[in-house]
């Protein structure tokens, strides 16, 4: 399957709304320390590779059950659409509300792949919705992973000046998009 400009333009839209979780952690490490170009692009990659890879276990996941879905694969993609949303509007005005430095800023392998998981389950389960779509899931994957790092670079290094006080602003965002692309999706299928 091919890739048109509408392609990419859906896909840079879905990473950055699926890269605020991780975007508001990378603000929150950088913030409370974590300044070094190292340790940036170790939390970085790590939440990059993940928030690519979570997509395409859902879809392959779903597609396992794609005949079942056949008829429901738009509310499945809605409502999976909708509860990430949701669950990302909730969490940024919790953000908003007032933000702690974790206890440390180790980023050994085992917190940085709870976090990196922790940030990324909402991909798994707009990967599911990617069942009622047409598109090029591996190509829309990479594009969120390639989002993430860089967002997540820019979070790290430059958030102790602009971003920090809007983490929480660009999570509630973030989910806005997803919740408008999960009612699209149903539109699309229901007319």
């Amino acid at each position: 399957m091919g890739v048109c400009f509408l392609d990419l333009l859906f896909s840079l839209a879905l990473g950055l709304s699926l890269s605020m979780d991780a975007f508001a952690v990378s603000c929150a490490m950088g913030v409370c320390g974590l300044s070094d170009m190292k340790g940036a692009l170790k939390l970085s990659l790590s939440f990059g590779f993940f928030q690519a890879i979570m997509p395409l276990l859902g879809w392959l996941g779903a597609s396992s059950f794609g005949k079942y879905l056949g008829r429901v694969d738009h509310w499945v993609a809605l409502g999976a659409l909708s509860f990430v949303g949701v669950k990302m509007i909730l969490e940024g005005r919790e953000k908003l509300r007032g933000e702690t430095c974790p206890a440390s800023l180790d980023l050994g392998p085992g917190r940085l792949l709870t976090l990196s998981i922790g940030t990324s389950i909402d991909a798994l389960a707009v990967g599911v919705g990617f069942i009622g779509m047409r598109l090029n899931v591996p190509f829309t994957s990479a594009v969120i992973g390639l989002v993430t790092f860089l967002v997540c670079l820019l979070g790290v290094l430059g958030s102790g000046r602009l971003f920090k006080p809007r983490g929480g602003a660009f999570e509630i965002a973030g989910g806005a998009v997803l919740i408008i692309i999960g009612v699209k999706i149903m539109l699309e299928h229901l007319g």
